[in-house]
């Protein structure tokens, strides 16, 4: 990789570079998801299974697309028990980590006849779309069933494409089972998150979508949008290091690389203060490359959008660091938790030098569901917060409202509402106006 002295032009270079790899950017696959979000909305089932067919050549029905209990029942017959107790441990920490997101009701009243307050609810049902086919994401399942658990959630409907030969890996299936899903559905893409928003004749419409997914599944989540609620627009994964002469070249290269694996559009950046560390890593990279499975996936990804970029120093790095706003940022410096005080924008922070991205992905706890693409600006991981809804609760007997009349009925006419001021004045009439 290339090492890139920091300045205000490589700045703005690479953030413009960087602003390509979103949904935004591909206006060619937008008409095709449209056109296969409102075929599903119309006629339901059907073009589910015929885009099922088209695209993972696997022949569904009514019958055939729910998972069923002797599924279930062979996927842990077919997986290693040890997989099984390694999903019991994360879900375990997932659950633990979750649980001190809950938040309660709470209400205030006071002497004068008032109570204000906030009712909290959780969603009646969530659809939670998980990726498969070739691969297999159990760690995935529990980062959005868990949180959606954990809320109260009172059904949660599962979908994820098929294998050729029809069935979800049994990983997946091992973890939504344990996780406490409450329906699995073997389908996949742009029509599956088309059911999950608007209902077909087997897949019950749901109120909020969550879940990464390819290019379809992110394009198909911003159309729906408004139908349903989503979580975010998922876009390539992202990993930014910001590290000083203290750090371990090899881990650090080893770290981007864990990102640099998983796209071609995924993006690994080094922000360092240090020149001779940016070139070892550079070294410890080519050397890794040498060994690794999915080397011409890592090189063109590393090609396209890695950076090792020298910063003057702590300061123009962190500058860097917030503009950038990582999905995942590991801070491997003398003091990362000083220097972690001063990030404003970032995904998830692993600080230290055995804090490894990873740890985060499967083990750790907090969810691996993450703003990308610089959201990390605006949005935040996913979690209980995102399957419970709020609604405001107001109070007011007749002696409070009388005491605020007034003041309601004055800035109603200021804004020309009358019907809103006759609203109050109305439960006064024949009521002798204090103010006179």
């Amino acid at each position: 990789m290339k090492v890139l002295e920091l300045n205000d032009s490589v700045r703005s270079e690479v953030l413009d570079h960087l602003r390509t790899r979103s949904a935004g950017h591909t206006p060619e696959y937008e008409k095709i998801v449209a056109d296969i979000v409102e075929d599903v909305r119309i006629r339901g089932d059907e073009a589910l299974f015929e885009y099922t067919e088209k695209f993972d050549h696997v022949r569904l029905d009514a019958q055939s697309i729910l998972v069923t209990e002797e599924e279930i029942r062979e996927a842990y017959e077919a997986v290693d028990p040890s997989l099984v107790r390694v999903i019991r441990s994360a879900l375990q920490n997932i659950r633990t980590f979750h649980e001190k997101q809950k938040r309660n009701s709470w209400f205030e009243s006071t002497p004068e006849g008032t109570l204000l307050g906030q009712k909290i609810v959780p969603l009646e049902k969530a659809g939670v779309y998980v990726p498969g086919g070739k691969a297999a994401y159990p760690s995935t399942v529990l980062m959005n069933v868990v949180p959606a658990k954990v809320a109260g959630v009172d059904r949660i409907i599962m979908v994820t494409p098929p294998g050729r030969d029809g069935k979800v890996n049994p990983g997946t299936l091992i973890a939504a089972h344990e996780a406490g899903t409450d329906a699995i559905y073997k389908v996949g893409g742009a029509q599956a998150i088309a059911a999950l928003a608007f209902g077909t004749q087997s897949i019950p419409r749901v109120d909020k979508i969550t879940g990464p997914g390819n290019i379809f599944v992110a394009l198909a989540k911003r159309q729906v949008f408004g139908n349903v609620s989503i979580d975010s627009i998922a876009g390539p994964s992202e990993i930014l290091v910001l590290a000083d002469e203290t750090a371990n070249p090899r881990h650090v290269a080893a770290d981007l690389l864990s990102q640099a694996e998983h796209d071609e559009m995924a993006s690994a950046i080094l922000v360092t203060t240090s020149s001779t560390l940016a070139q070892e890593v550079s070294k410890e990279i080519d050397a890794f490359l040498e060994n690794l499975s999915r080397r011409p996936i890592i090189e063109k990804s590393l090609q396209q959008f890695g950076y090792l970029l020298v910063a003057q120093d702590l300061e123009q790095a962190l500058e860097m660091v917030n503009a950038v706003a990582s999905e995942h940022l590991e801070i491997v410096t003398k003091d990362p938790f000083d220097v972690m005080t001063r990030v404003r924008n970032a995904g998830a922070i692993f600080l230290g030098g055995y804090s490894s991205e990873p740890l985060g992905d499967y083990l750790a706890g907090p969810n691996h569901v993450l703003p990308t693409g610089g959201s990390a600006r605006f949005f935040s991981p996913l979690g209980v917060d995102d399957f419970i809804k709020k609604s405001s609760i107001i109070y007011y007997s007749r002696q409070a409202l009388e005491g605020v009349r007034d003041e309601i009925i004055s800035f109603a006419k200021a804004e020309g509402l009358t019907a809103h001021a006759n609203s109050i004045a109305v439960r006064y009439e024949g009521v002798e106006d204090p103010s006179e």
